[in-house]
């Protein structure tokens, strides 16, 4: 891998696909060297080209976790004040494409930064629809229910968050550690969703769909406490377990009748 990411590492790394254009490897360096120096469209377009090569079946889920963060970030400037200082346009203008211009009032920069984040938001998108179809990951799932979130359509983002905890469980849950804290992390996210839902429709299934959720893997888990000590220790004792289980207190309080809005 290049160590040195800078311009000048991109300039060759664009030149060099020149000749081969058919190496998933050199447009995964490619792709990686794009978001270092701040080129986000370059580095999902390079990102598609690997998909096409490799019929989808490489997918670096490190570098598409990079880009979200950089969706999110671009996506926040959405509903921001058109009075942001151009001193937060200089923070983030190298995340996107070179049209800011000093000439032009906050206001315009703020309109030409939604469309392009839009456009980025999109493409992004589509490259996550592509590998789902192809190779059904829990990572995946998981930035595709981000995506979502971000188009606003928390019903989507429920629903994309459900397959990724889906996709964690399984007879290896409870044998593998790391895999327990992801799929408690996932969890989380999707009974916040749920509870947002709620929080916006004033609907009680979703709470109720999140208490049954929440009870069912905290009781899982004190079922194996019982029975395999030293093996579920290890899962009750994580800040993940403890966070699992003030969730479900949470949405409890939630259901109380003194808690509905009048």
């Amino acid at each position: 891998m290049i160590k040195k990411r800078s311009n000048e590492a991109f300039i060759s790394f664009k030149e060099a696909l020149k000749f081969k254009r058919d190496s998933w490897q050199l447009w995964e360096n490619y792709s990686e060297v794009a978001m270092d120096v701040g080129n986000v469209r370059q580095a999902l377009e390079a990102i598609q080209m690997i998909l096409h090569i490799t019929n989808c079946r490489q997918a670096d889920a490190k570098l598409l976790e990079r880009i979200m963060l950089e969706m999110e970030r671009g996506a926040s400037s959405r509903t921001s004040s058109h009075s942001m200082t151009r001193d937060n346009h200089s923070t983030n203008q190298t995340c996107f494409s070179d049209f800011h211009d000093d000439s032009i009032n906050d206001s315009e920069t703020q309109v030409e930064w939604s469309r392009e984040t839009e456009q980025l938001v999109e493409l992004l998108g589509k490259i996550l629809q592509q590998i789902i179809k192809s190779n059904s990951r829990a990572d995946i799932w998981g930035l595709y229910a981000r995506w979502h979130k971000i188009k606003g359509d928390l019903t989507m983002c429920s629903e994309a968050l459900l397959k990724q905890v889906r996709s964690y469980q399984g007879s290896e849950l409870w044998k593998d550690r790391e895999r327990f804290k992801k799929f408690a992390h996932a969890s989380l996210e999707l009974c916040k969703v749920y509870m947002e839902i709620s929080s916006l429709t004033g609907s009680r299934r979703e709470l109720f769909t999140a208490e049954m959720h929440l009870k069912n893997t905290v009781r899982q888990a004190r079922f194996l406490l019982k029975l395999f000590k030293s093996q579920a220790e290890s899962f009750s004792d994580t800040e993940e377990f403890r966070d699992l289980q003030a969730c479900l207190d949470e949405v409890k309080m939630k259901l109380q009748p003194s808690s509905l809005p009048a």
